[in-house]
C-alpha cells in the first residue's frame, strides 16, 4: 500500500468545509445525538494504553508525537463543546503548545465527557453554530466535524500506544461521510494527504482513514 500520509487531519476540521452530507440527512442505526457518544466510548481504553506510552511516541500526524497530539486534543475540546452549546469557548491555554500535560488522562476524559454532553442535546444539531470564529455553519456539519475528529484522532492516539481501536458501524458510517465531505478541501489545503487505496471490503474505519491520507495498516 502507499506510504501513510502524516498530514494532521484535525486542522481541516477547524476550517469551514464546503457543504456536504450532514448527519441530519443520513440514515443511521444511531441518532445524531448518539454518534458522538459512540465515538467517545472507545476512548477510555485508548487513553489507558496511551498513558503508558512515552510522550515522544510517534503518531500518524505530521510532526506530532504523542505529547503534541494530546495537547491538541485538550486544546480543542472546549471549542467542540462550546459549538454544541452555542457558547463562548474557554481555552485551556493561549496556544496548543502551552497546554499542560500533567494528569492528562483524567483531564482528557473530563474534556471528552463535556463534548459528549454538549452534542447529546438534540438542540446542538439544529440551526447554525461556529467553532469560536465569526463564520457560522450548519450545526449538523459541525457535528460531523466533531465526530470525524473523535474517530480519526482516536485512531491516531491508539496507534501511538500500539493498539487498534474499534467502533461500531453506526458510528463509522457517518464519520466516513463527514470526512468524505471535507476531504477534497482538506487535500487542497495540504492538511489531508492523497487518498490511500484500500480494498472495497476493507471496512468503514479503513475507508475513513484512507480518505485522510492515512494508511490503515500503517503505524
Amino acid at each position: 500500500m502507499p506510504p501513510v500520509s502524516r498530514a494532521p487531519v484535525s486542522r481541516s476540521f477547524k476550517t469551514a468545509p464546503r457543504p456536504g452530507p450532514s448527519l441530519a440527512r443520513m440514515s443511521l442505526a444511531l441518532q445524531p445525538t448518539q454518534v458522538v457518544a459512540g465515538a467517545a466510548a472507545a476512548y477510555p481504553a485508548i487513553v489507558r494504553a496511551a498513558a503508558a506510552a512515552p510522550p515522544t511516541a510517534p503518531t500518524p500526524c505530521a510532526g506530532w508525537d504523542l505529547a503534541a497530539l494530546v495537547r491538541h486534543l485538550l486544546y480543542w475540546a472546549p471549542f467542540l463543546a462550546a459549538a454544541g452549546r452555542r457558547a463562548e469557548p474557554v481555552p485551556v491555554a493561549e496556544r496548543e503548545e502551552d497546554v499542560v500535560l500533567a494528569g492528562w488522562p483524567d483531564t482528557l476524559a473530563t474534556a471528552h465527557a463535556d463534548v459528549v454532553a454538549a452534542w447529546s442535546d438534540p438542540a446542538a444539531w439544529e440551526g447554525t453554530t461556529s467553532m469560536g470564529g465569526p463564520d457560522r455553519l450548519p450545526a449538523p456539519m459541525i457535528g460531523g466535524m466533531v465526530l470525524g475528529e473523535l474517530v480519526v484522532h482516536g485512531w491516531d492516539l491508539a496507534r501511538a500506544a500500539g493498539v487498534r481501536p474499534e467502533w461500531p458501524d453506526g458510528v463509522l458510517a457517518p464519520a466516513r461521510d463527514a470526512v468524505a465531505g471535507m476531504a477534497e478541501q482538506g487535500r487542497a489545503m495540504g492538511v489531508f494527504g492523497p487518498e490511500v487505496a484500500v480494498p472495497a471490503d476493507a471496512g468503514l474505519l479503513a475507508a475513513t482513514l484512507a480518505l485522510t491520507g492515512r494508511d490503515p495498516d500503517g503505524a
